[in-house]
This record gives C-alpha cells, sequence and structure tokens, in this order.
C-alpha cells in the first residue's frame, strides 16, 4: 500500500495514542471524521496497521524482571520447533531471529530470579537449545513500540 501524508500523519496520531479520535485526527489533518475512518480501516485492511493493545507496566502487574535471552543452537534444524516454543511461552514477550553467537534473542519479563531460573531450565530443553546467554535488564530508559514513519519521497 502507497501511503500518502494523509495516512503518514495517521499512523504518527495512532502511535501516540492508539485511542485517538477519528474527530480529533481528522481535525489535525484537516480532513473529514468519515475519511480518517476509512483510511484507518484501509491500513488495517493492508497490514499497514497490525492491531491495537493497552500498553502495561509489567511491574504494576508483579512482574519485577525483565531479561533478554539469547539462544545458542546446535544448527539451524530446530528452527520453526524454537520459535513456536516461545510463541507458546508467555513470558516470551518478543522473539527474534538474529545473526552473531545466537539463532534467536528473547525479550521476556517474569516475576523473580526463581521463576526466571525456571524459564531458563524451560528454554535450555527447547530442541537444538544448547545454551542460553542472560542479560538481566536494570533499568529502561526508552520503551515502547513507535517506529518512525519516513516522510513521503
Amino acid at each position: 500500500m502507497k501511503l500518502d501524508i494523509i495516512d503518514r500523519n495517521i499512523l504518527k496520531e495512532l502511535q501516540k495514542s492508539g485511542r485517538e479520535s477519528a474527530s480529533h485526527i481528522a481535525e489535525k489533518n484537516d480532513v473529514s471524521v468519515p475519511t480518517v475512518t476509512e483510511r484507518i480501516r484501509k491500513l488495517q485492511d493492508s497490514g499497514v496497521i497490525l492491531g491495537f493493545q493497552a500498553i502495561v507496566d509489567p511491574s504494576a502487574v508483579g512482574l519485577d524482571v525483565a531479561a533478554i535471552i539469547t539462544i545458542i543452537s546446535g544448527s539451524s534444524q530446530y528452527y520453526k520447533e524454537v520459535t513456536a516454543a516461545a510463541e507458546e511461552t508467555q513470558e516470551v514477550i518478543q522473539c527474534f531471529s538474529t545473526t552473531g553467537n545466537g539463532s534467536h534473542t528473547l525479550l521476556i519479563t517474569t516475576k523473580n530470579s526463581n521463576t526466571l531460573e525456571d524459564l531458563l531450565r524451560t528454554i535450555q530443553s527447547w530442541p537444538g537449545v544448547i545454551r542460553t546467554e542472560t542479560q538481566i535488564i536494570l533499568s529502561s530508559y526508552k520503551t515502547g513500540t513507535t517506529i518512525p514513519i519516513p516522510e513521503e519521497k
């Protein structure tokens, strides 16, 4: 889908607040409310907008440990099994296929060091996993899901 300036502005507004009203977005872009709602629908249908969700503070729900876990695999033979296991593991927030030492990198949240240890044992039992490397996140200074929307050329 080719994005014009109005689509890009809608995306920017929705990334600031997914609950922003169509009337507010329409007013800021000098277009009608039906134009905004139709464009949002098209952005969803085309896969540009993947969904809407609440962003929850993990510590507010008792998840006090966040970590980045690198999975070291013996080969790529079990690639699909590892990604499927990550998808099924509730503590895994994001799973990335990566270059470098590991085959996958996981962003996780869990209650405490005991539940982190249990999670590591689980991950280390996944098919093809030789070992893991874990970096516990001490502080987070920039979080979010906002991506830069390139200007039209």
